[in-house]
């Protein structure tokens, strides 16, 4: 049978070094791999590229990665949470490369499905196209967006098995899912490690072929990002 676990966070962060690109999963704070990330604060890791749909906020996510400074550049697409981030930036310390969100979601897929570039609208006419190749189709000019290229990839599931199956909850599938595969090698943690045949295959939301590592993680913080009563 195949067997992808492996014990904890420490071992499957095992490779991951200084100035190293990394993809993480999540959505504002859905979704987290709340414990790969605490790992690599443990590990002090420096210099890297965080591919991520936002930053997390200032205590919790890339968030804590920010604080440390080991974030040397952030290539996101929402990142209006986190006032470290701001500062961070404003005050050059940190790389920045602003996405559209779909782009980015396109980008990770592309890396994902072995597609080195694709043409999209999104963009042009503005700062996102600056240097890049453009090219007219059915009248409307497209600008080429070129797949991401990253060492690890994070991510965070509901549930799996030990043959690398997943199935995500909700609306914490959202960036996860695309940066399955997506790296050189992905990392993913689970809220329930479960035996293979356990999961309904008609229900599997990503197939083991797509996954690396996985373990079984703990002590997720179920966060409301923002809350509003009346």
């Amino acid at each position: 049978m195949i067997n992808k676990v492996v014990k904890n966070a420490q071992s499957a962060l095992e490779g991951v070094s200084d100035d190293m690109t990394l993809m993480l999963g999540g959505f504002g704070l859905s979704g987290i791999p709340e414990n790969s990330i605490a790992e690599l604060v443990n590990r002090k890791i420096k210099g890297v590229t965080c591919i991520s749909n936002n930053a997390g906020v200032d205590d919790f996510g890339l968030g804590l990665l920010l604080q440390n400074k080991q974030i040397k550049k952030m290539i996101s697409s929402y990142v209006g949470e986190n006032a470290e981030f701001e500062r961070q930036m404003l005050s050059g310390d940190l790389e920045v490369d602003l996405i559209p969100q779909g782009t980015l979601a396109e980008r990770c897929r592309a890396a994902q499905h072995g597609v080195p570039a694709f043409y999209t609208p999104a963009g042009y006419g503005t700062e996102v196209a600056e240097g890049k190749e453009v090219r007219e189709f059915d009248g409307k000019p497209h600008i080429l967006e070129k797949a991401f290229k990253a060492d690890f990839a994070f991510i965070k599931a509901w549930k799996g098995d030990e043959a690398g199956n997943l199935v995500f909850k909700g609306t914490a599938r959202n960036f996860n899912a695309n940066m399955c595969g997506a790296a050189k090698i992905t990392v993913v943690e689970v809220e329930e490690l479960v035996k293979p045949g356990e999961l309904d295959p008609n229900f599997i939301h990503i197939p083991g072929i797509f996954v690396q590592r996985i373990y079984e993680g703990k002590h997720y913080e179920k966060r409301i990002e923002q809350r509003t009563v009346r």
